[in-house]
């Protein structure tokens, strides 16, 4: 079994774990991706991969939040830390707003 880019933490934190892949989020059928990078988030524009082979060709990790070995099902508000220390807050009941995605704490070092 290889390791996974990312792992959970409490009930709804994500934490990025390797440089080389990115994560998309996947909230649930009505909320857009959300590309996370090893220095920011943002939303995700492209073709969503149709599978985790896919996605890997383009150097990305599926992350379905409503998935069992992940939240289990779909969120409000998702925290997520990336490889620079910063921790973003993805709030998806202010979608089109500049809330949506914002810094939560900045310790980058």
């Amino acid at each position: 079994m290889t390791e996974k880019p990312f792992l959970v933490s409490g009930r709804n934190t994500i934490i990025h774990k390797i440089r080389k892949l990115d994560l998309l989020i996947l909230n649930g059928e009505d909320n857009p991706p959300v590309l996370v990078t090893h220095k920011a988030l943002k939303l995700f524009t492209g073709k969503v991969p149709e599978n985790k082979r896919e996605a890997k060709m383009q150097d990305m990790e599926l992350v379905d939040v409503t998935l069992t070995d992940v939240f289990g099902d779909e969120k409000t508000l998702i925290f997520v830390q990336t490889l620079n220390g910063k921790e973003y807050k993805i709030d998806y009941s202010k979608l089109d707003t500049p809330l949506f995605i914002k810094i939560h704490q900045d310790n980058a070092f």
